[in-house]
């Protein structure tokens, strides 16, 4: 029975050849998936492991409000009673925050979150073991600055040029003194590094005299003997690692990290190998029907049932064997792909060799010859029911529709039950309303895909006119065709329905999202322009403020500062704003009281924290802020939740009191004659032209919140596309093998005056019918689960309002048309060129 099924899977190499790259694609994403992210936690792991080489203790120190207005960081008193513990060499104090760096067209170099400042701190020896300069030396006056490698490159500059470096306030120049290359965080993540001399870094970043963390170097000590002289010296606030635990705990950091994003795309991977379940059963159900007389012949010389399902089973085994193996090599060649993207973004791999372990190699092909085993197990019981007396009939067995009720009955039910689950989820809402409508998603899916043999019927028969008026006699046997073989129809269908109803479901999720926000910017912005850092992240400090207030037609400012008040025992997030002014850049809808009073030292909160806190316009209410210091604050207005500003109000100057450093995320402001080519280079101007501080106008700002939506759906259109091209050779597949099936049929219709164009155009419609009818079942419960998703997070997100995107559903329908008419080339013209009398000769 083996060599038979050898025999069978070379003699139907063509036949297989998609469903061998249905499970080559699938593989291929586990085994790259899992071979990129060892590869990369090897390399952060061994970067990590060798930037705490000489580590013996790591001290950080990230003091309260109320802690930090005692002692901010560590001393240099206190870093000097570290250097003279015993056994220790040296000392490394650092302290930093963020640093941006403009190329020559005054374009900020770098990712902006990644963008670093820190000092340069030298040894007895002058030099800073951290850093080895290729050029020059590191900053040792007020005025000069070090700048990594590739940011000096990037921006073409060399030792000796004036470099203007960015903060979160104006700009200002220094002297490029060295260049220098650095495994740091920053730098690899596709920032940059500056390099200050302390006293400037700690007037910049913290406070004269005071550092945020420092390193020791004690070669031959005892780390944890040494870790315990260390927190004798160091502030209670600081904490204290040796350099192995802190190497440790960063490796599992990165193993964290990279799960999430291992989980992502093997999740896509399951998508693609699910869909790929429906071409391999495909098939292989086809491929038995080709063979019910040789089937049954087997039977009447004494096969066994059990021989002929384990027959058809080893030829899976076979053709997922070969899949699994490509598709591996294929896995290795898309991880390395995968790295050579990331440096295409700006992101910089540490150096490592590719990891190739045994997990992704098992994977690969367990996964590969699994799935496509299990998916021939059905037509492997349907070959070995086939009676020996089939052996006498020369016709291939006919499809038992009574066997569909069945099917029909359980198809319903499971799509019922998935339905009301995703209803319940839908109206519960939360976490646990997405848990409900996930589980319910999965139900449906099953049951439509059950059910959508049964469903071709009635949908076919809706659009079959069309195709009967538009292209005659082709068309009408087009749509014959589709519904000839409901199993088969479904199967293939079912293959581009999954891909869309997860292409749909985000981008009805996406459009509705994207939608609201940009109504809540319009509704909600009053402003001309929105000030902040780019690449996010980073606050604006007092002194961008100040420049903006100061600058040439700015009719009204007002920032919106980080803060957060401890009201009746909880924390409730504030926001710092400059009452007179907020209304004016802002038009929150004010349901009793005045903003105005803001202006008295009272404060504003929205309706949904003053119900949930039972406050009203007039509660004296008893705060404590960060700094633990206490107060009595009166409500002095209510306003509607806004997603631009905190729960709470408050009068920046109020704010700033109790605040070591402030965090303003935006500044919003308003000019005269509105927004002008003008005013926007004023604002800049105001700002020295600073290359980390973006101006956005209205547009710019609805751009900014809907760009990160439309690059989420872009990114996962991309992931899904996977699983649309697997179903693309589902439709190739199934065509191929109706023309082989249908050879004498198609003899017949030659014979009778039906010419190669129209036979042609007939496989084209057919095509064309399955995937539309596939398009329109994953169109209709994409855009139901959309709208059950969509209600799930309504409340947080105000405005949101179900939007059915027309525009994309209709691209959707048109590239399922283009994907039939694809699809059809190669079995179209194999129709074609079938020779009329040869073809009628065949059985």
């Amino acid at each position: 029975m083996f060599r038979t099924a050898l025999r069978n899977v070379l003699a139907h190499k063509a036949r297989l050849l998609m469903t061998v790259l249905a499970v080559m694609l699938g593989v291929a994403f586990v085994s790259g998936t899992l071979v990129f992210t060892d590869t990369l936690s090897q390399a952060l792991r061994g970067q990590s492991a060798k930037s705490y080489d000489d580590v013996a203790v790591a001290v950080e120190m990230y003091p309260s409000p109320e802690e930090a207005r005692k002692t901010p960081g560590l001393s240099e008193a206190v870093v000097d009673k570290v250097a003279a513990l015993d056994g220790v060499t040296s000392v490394s104090a650092r302290v930093d925050g963020f640093a941006g760096v403009p190329d020559k067209d005054g374009k900020l170099i770098g990712l902006g979150w990644a963008n670093k400042g820190t000092n340069f701190a030298p040894g007895k020896d002058g030099k800073d073991a951290a850093y080895a300069f290729t050029t020059g030396t590191g900053p040792a006056e007020a005025r000069q600055v070090a700048l990594d490698k590739d940011t000096a490159d990037k921006g073409g500059y060399k030792v000796g040029d004036t470099v203007r470096v960015a903060t979160n306030g104006p700009v200002q120049e220094y002297t490029l003194s060295g260049v220098f290359t650095t495994d740091d965080g920053a730098v690899n993540a596709g920032g940059s590094l500056v390099l200050f001399d302390t006293p400037v870094a700690q007037k910049l970043y913290l406070k004269p005299g005071y550092f945020k963390d420092l390193t020791v170097t004690a070669p031959g000590a005892d780390a944890d003997k040494l870790l315990d002289q260390v927190l004798k010296v160091v502030p209670k606030a600081a904490t204290a690692q040796t350099g192995q635990a802190l190497a440790d705990q960063q490796a599992k950091d990165i193993e964290s990290g990279l799960g999430a994003f291992n989980q992502m795309l093997l999740g896509f991977a399951g998508i693609a190998l699910f869909v790929g379940v429906f071409l391999i059963s495909n098939t292989f159900t086809m491929l038995v029907a080709q063979r019910t007389k040789e089937l049954a012949l087997m039977r009447a010389v004494g096969a066994s049932r059990k021989q002929i399902t384990r027959s058809v089973l080893a030829e899976a085994g076979l053709v997922g064997l070969v899949a699994s193996a490509v598709g591996y090599l294929l896995g290795i060649g898309l991880a390395v792909g995968l790295r050579s993207a990331m440096a295409a973004f700006e992101l910089k791999v540490p150096d490592g060799p590719l990891v190739l372990e045994a997990t992704p190699v098992l994977s690969a092909f367990g996964v590969g010859i699994l799935i496509t085993m299990l998916a021939a197990w059905l037509p492997g019981r349907r070959a070995a029911k086939i009676p020996p007396v089939a052996a006498m009939n020369s016709v291939h067995a006919t499809p038992n529709t009574k066997s569909l009720v069945v099917r029909n009955a359980i198809g319903a039910a499971l799509t019922a039950l998935g339905a009301v689950l995703i209803v319940l989820g839908a109206g519960q809402g939360g976490d646990d309303g997405r848990m409900l409508i996930a589980g319910g998603a999965f139900v449906t899916l099953i049951g439509v895909i059950v059910l959508i043999p049964f469903l071709s019927r009635p949908v076919i028969a809706l659009i079959r006119p069309f195709f009967v008026t538009t292209f005659g006699v082709s068309g009408r046997l087009a749509g014959l065709n589709a519904v000839r073989n409901p199993r088969r129809t479904g199967a293939t269908a079912s293959a581009l329905a999954i891909g869309l109803t997860l292409v749909t479901g985000l981008s009805v999720l996406g459009v509705s999202a994207g939608t609201a926000l940009d109504k809540m910017t319009v509704d909600q912005i009053k402003a001309d322009y929105m000030v902040t850092m780019a690449g996010g992240g980073q606050g604006l400090s007092n002194e961008a403020l100040a420049a903006l207030e100061k600058a040439p037609g700015v009719t009204a400012v007002s920032p919106q500062q980080a803060g957060a008040l401890e009201i009746k025992g909880d924390y409730a997030s504030a926001s710092g704003v400059t009452p007179g002014d907020v209304e004016k850049v802002l038009d929150l809808n004010v349901v009793d009281g005045s903003l105005a009073s803001l202006g008295e030292g009272r404060i504003a909160v929205d309706d949904k924290t003053a119900a949930k806190r039972g406050l009203k316009v007039g509660t004296a209410v008893p705060v404590a802020y960060m700094d633990k210091q206490k107060s009595t604050l009166t409500v002095g207005a209510i306003y509607e939740q806004s997603e631009f500003v905190s729960p709470v109000l408050i009068d920046k100057k109020l704010l700033d009191a109790h605040e070591q450093q402030a965090y303003i995320g935006q500044i919003f402001v308003s000019t005269d004659g509105g927004p002008t080519d003008a005013n926007e280079k004023a604002l800049a101007k105001a700002m020295g032209d600073n290359p980390a501080i973006t101006v956005l106008d209205k547009k710019d700002i609805r751009d900014e919140f809907g760009g990160q939506i439309n690059l989420m759906l872009n990114i996962m259109y991309g992931l899904l596309g996977m699983a649309l091209i697997i179903a693309v050779l589902g439709v190739v597949n199934t065509l191929a093998m109706s023309v082989f099936e249908r050879q004498q049929e198609i003899g017949m219709l030659r014979a009778i005056g039906l010419d190669r164009r129209r036979v042609k155009r007939m496989v084209r419609l057919e095509a064309v019918v399955i995937s539309v009818f596939g398009a329109v079942v994953g169109i209709g419960l994409g855009s139901f689960l959309g709208w059950a998703i969509g209600e799930t997070f309504k409340n947080s997100l105000p405005g949101y309002a179900l939007v059915l995107p027309w525009d994309r559903i209709g691209i959707f329908l048109v590239l399922a048309a283009l994907v039939g008419v694809l699809a059809s080339l190669w079995p179209a013209r194999s129709a074609a060129k079938l020779n009329m009398l040869a073809a009628i000769k065949t059985e």
